[in-house]
């Protein structure tokens, strides 16, 4: 994906509220050999731009001053009840660059699995996304999970799940991360109406 900033001259709090005011959006550009560049951005372009999973887990292309860089979006800081962009944050990578991002998990084959399929079972996603170590240039915009194959009573593992080359999962110390589990249907147990007492003959009298 390719988006368009520009540079910013004026900074600090009271030049970035103005310049929200104007419908543009404050940023920073970091990393690589070049120093940090302050940088604007048109505000509904960036907005609609974030609504896209691949602006987030992919790298962009950002034209500023007549130049494309390779970036990748670092942070968003939202307004807390506004529909607004704070700031962004973009990194500089090339194909040296070795980073650690979130990327979302893609499940695919669900409904075919003779989880699904023939037993009726539910399947829980543990996880929607999970971190990632890579080159830049590996970066993968999602992680594909295919589950066609699952069963009754199965659970998967990070460890089930085929890798793209040259990225490997960021578990922080732990083994097996659980990604998905099968849970069997939960049978309703209809009670029986209870039978009328004793043929409403006991709580009758006679007349």
């Amino acid at each position: 994906m390719q988006f368009v900033a520009f540079e910013r001259a004026k900074q600090g709090t009271g030049a970035s509220r103005r310049l929200r005011n104007t419908g543009r959006a404050p940023g920073i550009v970091f990393g690589g050999n070049t120093a940090p560049a302050t940088i604007e951005l048109d505000h509904n372009a960036l907005w609609h731009a974030l609504k896209k999973e691949a602006f987030h887990a992919s790298i962009l292309d950002m034209e500023l001053g007549g130049k494309v860089e390779k970036v990748l979006l670092r942070d968003v800081q939202y307004h807390p009840y506004k529909p607004q962009v704070l700031h962004v944050d973009f990194q500089r990578v090339d194909e040296k660059t070795r980073l650690r991002k979130k990327v979302p998990l893609h499940f695919k084959g669900e409904e075919t699995s003779p989880a699904v399929k023939v037993d009726k079972c539910l399947v829980n996603h543990i996880m929607t996304e999970i971190e990632i170590e890579c080159l830049a240039t590996q970066l993968p915009e999602f992680i594909e999970v295919d589950l066609s194959a699952v069963e009754k009573g199965a659970t998967l593992h990070t460890g089930d799940i085929k890798l793209p080359k040259g990225v490997k999962f960021v578990t922080h110390g732990r083994k097996d991360l659980t990604i998905a589990t099968v849970v069997e249907p939960v049978e309703e147990v209809i009670a029986a109406p209870v039978a009328a007492a004793a043929d409403d003959k006991k709580g009758k009298k006679k007349k």
